[in-house]
């Protein structure tokens, strides 16, 4: 099965200041306070296509698990391995076209795809192309996909028996029951999660405009040396 959540939303600002906290959303919790749960962020690649002149970047963010505690709780530990305070790897691809005014996303999760797989790309892009400078577009799609119920089934063999505890619950809920209601949780977890990167995001957007990027650099800066000591 597969359930997809589609949002769109308008920053106030214009489309290179929002590709800038895009990539700066991340750096520090003092810069933004809903990055939080984002323990590193490390570039694996970057470049300009010579061609293009497009950026793509690959970056991998570790973040603590993504899964949301509904779905863990609905999983007997057989199954999760009692993981639901690990950390968990998230693959972010990104091309930006500053000529055309338009940039694209997509970021995934790498552990617990066996469980759920998360899938977000984003399209962001000036109302009017580049004519348009105080506006920027996004548009988000989710798409979330369980294959869990058919891992059960394939790694049994045959339809589930009630030769167990768990496979008697199993067998009540059904393959695609499972994956429903861990879809149906997964989007419900993802639509609160937005909000709180949208305003992160209008966190760092605003602090852009009040000081400028070597404001926010120095304010990165300082924050990453307040790490440091307390180490």
């Amino acid at each position: 099965m597969v359930l997809t959540h589609t949002t769109n939303h308008t920053y106030s600002h214009p489309f290179p200041t929002v590709t800038l906290a895009f990539f700066l959303r991340y750096c520090s919790p003092q810069l933004n306070p809903f990055a939080s749960h984002v323990l590193s962020t490390d570039t694996i690649s970057s470049h300009v296509d010579p061609d293009t002149g497009r950026l793509h970047t690959t970056r991998i963010h570790l973040k603590k698990s993504r899964m949301p505690p509904a779905v863990m709780k609905l999983l007997p530990t057989s199954i999760t391995g009692g993981a639901a305070d690990k950390a968990s790897y998230i693959l972010e691809t990104s091309v930006v076209d500053m000529r055309e005014g338009w940039m694209s996303t997509e970021s995934r999760n790498l552990n617990f795809v066996g469980v759920l797989s998360v899938v977000e790309r984003q399209l962001y892009a000036a109302p009017n192309g580049v004519a348009d400078p105080g506006k920027t577009d996004v548009e988000t799609k989710v798409v979330f996909r369980s294959r869990l119920g058919e891992r059960i089934r394939d790694k049994l063999g045959h339809p589930i028996q009630h030769t167990t505890q768990e496979s008697g619950w199993f067998a009540r809920l059904g393959a695609r029951g499972i994956q429903r209601s861990i879809e149906s949780l997964a989007s419900t977890k993802t639509q609160d999660q937005l909000g709180k990167s949208r305003e992160g995001m209008r966190i760092i957007l605003e602090r852009l405009r009040q000081t400028g990027i070597m404001g926010v650099l120095e304010l990165r800066k300082r924050a990453r040396e307040r790490g440091m000591e307390a180490i």
